[in-house]
């Protein structure tokens, strides 16, 4: 408490960027938050965490300037600039992407134009003909000039090459359209104008979605080396670790604020939690004997004695003055996921040999192998366009390899989770959906929809009109309905909120059946996968064990130190079956 005391002391002298002043925002009739209030000081790295559909870009967008709060105000410290990159940045798609880059500052590009514009004046005969009005032309030219310098205007197309390059993007980049990008390259695109124009509170909206772990570790840097100050809103739980030394929850329409990381937070509002429902407990407790006292004091005093009568009226108005400790929700409304094989799959679910895949001559597969055990949770990394997805949709049988061999287990029975949601029919309403894979009546229909945190209403809106989110939820009840024994899982969780994620986890511990699944959600793989296999210039690298054990070991063998032998050479394929079976069985 001293030490959040202290920050707090030293913070307001040094100032605070922005404050919401008592804001109320409405979505239609429905309240979405009553009477916030907060301050960001000019150095801070916030976590902004919450369900899904608490109001987090509300917030961001009321802080950005893009909505106006329905009650209360957002004040900004003049001079304050504001950098907002929302979860899907929109962008003239025609354009390059050093052209947009380049319209990083609009001051800059303003003065460019206005240079422009007085260059061709000045090559107007009506103007250079008239000596007066050429030179005033020509002053004004010099004082464009001047500003432009003096805001760095003359390094600024090296300055935008170089925050490119920083992110990723080559030379030959630079003339590719926005429409040619990923969704993640225009998510560099957006951070790339922040960079260049550095405004003195960056708004980041989901910036790591779409980002591979390369893009998430840039992310990292950026925000602990940015000298403004920063409210991220992610559900990158390795991430929020990472960068974050506050966050502010936001649930049923409140802020809360923790000091620390995310790890820190999830510990302190567990313990929050448990104090508040001791208290809780021991003030009914208190009340219930009080409420049981004065009606015992007023049947005494009932038409006979009124010294109990105002005995009792005392106690009342005792007890009406108490502030009451509001009952904490200590388990909340959650997916109610359980995973399970219909029959249990052959021992060796999956084997590749030599597979070879390209593209327009660029081979994105070189002879990948991979062999995968029954049990097994396998997490496939690897930077964007390594190829990852079309690995996914070769043992899927949706695409053909050039070269190689992929056997599946004879019992082995895949369900897909499609990164894109293909697997949905967009088409379909909810409740079409889902009876595609088990004939159910309205009550069975409705108890599902009820599993997965929807209402019966939702069951005839279309596919088309679901979050992403929603869609996340509509693949997860899908995964659960098929009872296959082997899971191909693309980026699972990057539509799911923290919550949501945890359940899956949980679903994914205890499910009997084997996993291979691509992710870049670092937490998620430490708590998920007992094998790491990355996919980087078209060959697969093994690592046994979690994500921070891949990243110890993959800095090892960059070191050059010996490689640590797991297995004897003589050990055949039965024996690393059993011996992977062991290590489940340990964990």
């Amino acid at each position: 408490m001293g030490t959040y005391t202290f920050l707090l002391r030293f913070r307001v002298v040094i100032g605070t960027v922005a404050r919401l002043d008592n804001v109320t925002q409405y979505f239609g009739a429905q309240m979405v938050f009553a009477k916030l209030s907060w301050e960001i000081y000019h150095d801070a790295r916030i976590g902004l965490v919450g369900p899904n559909g608490a109001g987090k870009s509300t917030i961001l967008k009321l802080l950005a300037g893009e909505n106006e709060p329905n009650e209360g105000a957002v004040l900004l410290t003049r001079s304050v600039r504001v950098g907002y990159l929302p979860q899907e940045p929109e962008f003239d798609l025609t354009r390059t992407v050093i052209e947009e880059a380049m319209d990083a500052s609009p001051t800059l590009a303003a003065l460019e134009h206005e240079m422009e514009r007085l260059a061709a004046q000045m090559g107007d005969p009506a103007i250079y003909g008239d000596a007066r009005k050429l030179q005033r032309i020509m002053d004004a030219h010099a004082r464009a000039v001047e500003q432009f310098q003096e805001k760095g205007g003359l390094n600024f197309d090296n300055r935008v090459r170089a925050t490119l390059r920083g992110l990723g993007f080559d030379d030959a980049a630079f003339s590719l359209p926005l429409a040619a990008l990923s969704g993640g390259q225009k998510k560099l695109v957006g951070l790339a104008k922040l960079l260049i124009e550095q405004p003195e509170l960056l708004l980041l909206d989901e910036p790591d979605n779409h980002l591979d772990l390369n893009g998430k570790a840039f992310l990292e840097k950026l925000i602990a080396d940015y000298p403004g100050a920063v409210v991220i809103v992610s559900h990158d739980r390795y991430l929020l670790d990472i960068v974050a030394e506050e966050i502010v929850e936001l649930e049923d329409g409140a802020l809360t604020h923790y000091v620390g990381n995310y790890s820190e937070y999830a510990f302190e509002k567990k313990q929050r939690l448990l104090k508040q429902q001791q208290m809780f407990e021991i003030q009914q407790r208190e009340i219930n004997r009080l409420e049981f006292s004065i009606r015992r004091l007023m049947g005494w005093g009932a038409g006979q004695n009124e010294k109990f009568v105002r005995r009792a009226r005392s106690m009342m108005k005792r007890l009406d003055k108490v502030e009451r400790i509001d009952k904490p929700r200590l388990e909340r409304k959650r997916m109610g996921l359980s995973l399970s094989a219909n029959r249990r799959g052959s021992n060796k679910v999956l084997e590749i040999n030599a597979l070879r895949k390209a593209f327009d001559g660029d081979e994105v597969l070189r002879g990948a192998d991979l062999l995968v055990w029954h049990r097994e949770r396998v997490g496939l990394i690897g930077p964007n366009g390594a190829g990852k997805t079309v690995l996914f949709r070769c043992i899927l049988g949706a695409e053909d390899a050039d070269a190689g061999e992929i056997q599946i287990g004879p019992s082995s029975t895949i369900s897909y989770y499609a990164q894109e949601h293909q697997t949905l029919n967009y088409a379909n309403t909810l409740g079409e959906e889902l009876r595609k894979q088990r004939a159910m009546v309205d009550r069975e229909l409705f108890g599902l929809l009820g599993r997965f945190m929807f209402g019966p209403e939702d069951a005839k809106k279309k596919i088309s009109q679901l979050s992403g989110g929603e869609k996340a939820r509509v693949q997860v009840a899908k995964l659960m309905m098929q009872g296959a024994n082997f899971l191909l899982l693309d980026e699972p969780t990057n539509n799911l909120d923290i919550p949501s994620s945890e359940i899956l986890e949980a679903a994914l511990d205890d499910y009997d059946g084997t996993v291979l699944v691509i992710s870049h959600d670092r937490y998620f793989l430490d708590n998920i996968v007992d094998r790491i296999v990355e996919l980087e210039e078209g060959r697969l690298t093994e690592y046994l064990g979690n994500y921070t054990y891949y990243v110890e070991e993959k800095a090892r063998r960059a070191r050059g130190e010996p490689l640590q032998i797991v297995n004897a050479e003589d050990e055949d394929e039965e024996t690393e079956y059993e011996r992977r079976l062991q290590k489940k069985s340990r964990k």
